[in-house]
């Protein structure tokens, strides 16, 4: 799975499917790292998209009555 193409939505369903494989216990310990590190960087897209939202967001009322949306950016 492509982390950088990625919805938030699809990333999400990717980390439950990796929770219930985990939960399940049937995965070696070698697979469940594995799986591990997979949900780590979903985990970090998902914070990064809705970093991005919060960002968004914040111009859209920083702007008062009228809407108006700027570009960010989100290097540091």
């Amino acid at each position: 799975m492509e982390e950088n193409n990625i919805s938030f939505e699809e990333a999400m369903r990717g980390l439950e499917q990796i929770a219930t494989e985990l939960e399940k216990g049937d995965l070696n310990l070698d697979q469940s790292v594995t799986k591990f590190e997979e949900g780590m960087k979903l985990s970090k897209t998902c914070s990064e998209i809705l970093e991005n939202a919060e960002k968004r967001i914040s111009i859209l009322i920083k702007n008062g009555d009228e809407v108006v949306e700027e570009s960010f950016s989100t290097e540091n």
